[in-house]
């Protein structure tokens, strides 16, 4: 099964470059301009059976119309069964309480602008914690 990846960032040259990098590794992609795109309701628990996954890869951008990346991801985690482990907030101002709130959510923090490398460093660590036997939610 492919890795699945979510890209949200409302400026679309890092939305297609992030997903050039990815589709490249031969992920999965799909790009939103913010959160308010991704189809979940954030009221109700995940719809996903125990065991599946509905996202491997989740890189947000932090500024973005509607809602926060870090306010996303915590939305995320209070809905979805299986938390997953590779999610990145990137961020061309970060501010100290920002940084610490995506740390405590388990997420990786990218400044803008930032490295190709950086991130291909990040996915390579992404693909080990990815299991293997995961289902896929169809």
């Amino acid at each position: 099964m492919k890795v699945r990846a979510f890209i949200f960032d409302d400026d679309e040259q890092v939305r297609s470059l992030l997903s050039s990098v990815l589709e490249g590794r031969g992920y999965e992609v799909l790009s939103f301009p913010d959160p308010s795109y991704y189809p979940i309701d954030f009221d109700t628990e995940c719809s996903c059976p125990q065991g599946y996954v509905c996202v491997d890869i989740i890189i947000t951008d932090n500024c973005m119309p509607n809602m926060t990346g870090l306010e996303f991801v915590q939305k995320m985690l209070n809905g979805c069964k299986d938390i997953f482990q590779n999610k990145a907030v990137m961020s061309a101002a970060w501010a100290v309480p920002d940084i610490e709130r995506a740390i405590r959510l388990g997420c990786q923090t990218f400044q803008k602008p930032f490295r190709i490398d950086e991130i291909n460093r990040w996915l390579d660590e992404c693909e080990k914690r990815i299991k293997s036997n995961r289902k896929d939610r169809k």
